[in-house]
């Protein structure tokens, strides 16, 4: 499948608890001074009592809001529950846009109601048309709508096989992205080396790297870059980022194209979701769990595959001249097996059948893989049957 390697630049830089939340909450709050200034106005409709009204707005825009920040507590137990049964690392409950807009939409419904009963008794209306308790009504009826769609999402995503899907469809996607199926331009000679950027801040993650920007500066400058830092890596002051081969280019020019933050992301990680289910198959050992590590091997056994089928080497980049702009160093197969098998195979041996999914796993990938990355599997299967002879000798005899 062909992909786009250049198609998740387009995604903000913020994340979850930094100025894009902010923006969400300030909008919303706009949002629900204005209309709560403009609907008074309305005419139209039956009157109704401005006091009764006023009065109703004022008990209900503090009861959705305290009603919601109730909920949202629930919700931080069930992200610290995903945290201690699966991994820390899996965020996506949390980073989910519903979260975000829920409360953000609820404080605008505060906002509108208090500013209606506010600019009643400012102005000191003593009739308001139906309509302003009706839109009131209608916004509380979003709200509980909104509230039961993140109550049924949080219920989800307690759910092993849901996050296990999930995880797995990122990683397949970020694949796909990672290594097209499609031949970039053929590796060239490069240029003279003329600098080396380095990462001049303190250590942070980086999370994204946005190419179609980083691309244009490599085609105004007429140089080729070789990024030899990739999404997820964590950056020390001092880390080399990247090279800098051809004419000059400014150290601004590179850094302003990376995203990072405090945590990996799925963006352009692609050893990100192979950690994960790696973490939640280790994580099921270590509570004495052995099935739903067996069922995590069934995805991590699918990206693995996908994994070892295309060519894992550098990913390069051409201007639209079909020159060779940008060179990346995306982890390579070693680092697939080692990220994904090793410790699971390490924290498996007093669960036998764990080490024999593990052992079909390795059969079925080495499979499927090209002949060039058996040898590293082959390592591992000698090592997985070697523990079986010796521990569980009868399994092994009956399997076969």
């Amino acid at each position: 499948m062909s992909a786009d390697p250049t198609a998740h630049t387009s995604h903000s830089r913020t994340r979850i608890g930094g100025r894009g939340t902010a923006y969400i909450q300030v909008a919303f709050v706009l949002a629900g001074l204005v209309l709560g200034l403009a609907t008074p106005w309305i005419t139209r409709g039956p009157g109704l009592d401005a006091a009764l009204v006023t009065g109703m707005l004022v008990t209900l825009g503090p009861a959705v809001l305290g009603v919601v920040i109730l909920i949202f507590s629930l919700m931080l137990g069930v992200v610290q529950w995903i945290a201690d049964t699966f991994t820390p690392r899996l965020t996506l409950f949390g980073d989910s846009p519903l979260v975000r807009r829920t409360f953000g939409f609820t404080v605008g419904v505060t906002v509108f109601c208090i500013t209606i009963a506010v600019d009643n008794g400012i102005r000191g209306r003593t009739e308001v048309s139906v309509v302003v308790p009706a839109i009131a009504i209608l916004l509380l009826v979003i709200v509980v709508a909104l509230v039961r769609t993140l109550l049924l999402r949080a219920f989800t995503n307690i759910q092993l096989a849901h996050n296990l899907s999930a995880i797995a469809t990122l990683g397949r996607e970020v694949l796909d992205i990672s290594y097209p199926q499609v031949a970039g331009p053929a590796a060239t000679t490069l240029p003279p080396l003329r600098s080396t950027i380095t990462w001049p801040s303190p250590v942070t993650v980086l999370q994204e790297i946005h190419l179609d920007q980083l691309l244009g500066a490599a085609e105004t400058s007429n140089t080729v870059i070789v990024l030899r830092a990739t999404p997820g890596a964590a950056l020390q002051q001092g880390t080399p980022v990247a090279d800098i081969h051809g004419d000059e280019l400014s150290t601004s020019a590179v850094l302003d194209t990376l995203v990072v933050g405090d945590v990996r992301t799925f963006e352009q990680d692609p050893l990100f979701a192979v950690q994960l289910l790696a973490d939640i198959a280790l994580r099921a050992l270590d509570k004495n769990d052995p099935q739903s590590a067996v069922e995590t091997l069934d995805y991590l056994e699918d990206l693995l595959t996908r994994a070892a089928s295309p060519q894992t080497g550098p990913l390069r980049i051409a201007d639209r001249s079909a020159t060779l702009r940008i060179v990346i160093h995306y982890p390579g197969w070693e680092d697939f097996v080692r990220t994904g098998l090793d410790s699971v195979i390490a924290g498996a041996m007093d669960f036998p059948t764990v080490l024999l999914r593990i052992k079909v796993l390795l059969e079925q990938v080495r499979g499927r893989a090209q002949p060039d990355r058996h040898d590293l599997l082959t390592d591992r299967l000698a090592w997985v049957t070697d523990e079986l002879t010796t521990r569980y000798p009868s399994l092994l005899r009956h399997r076969t």
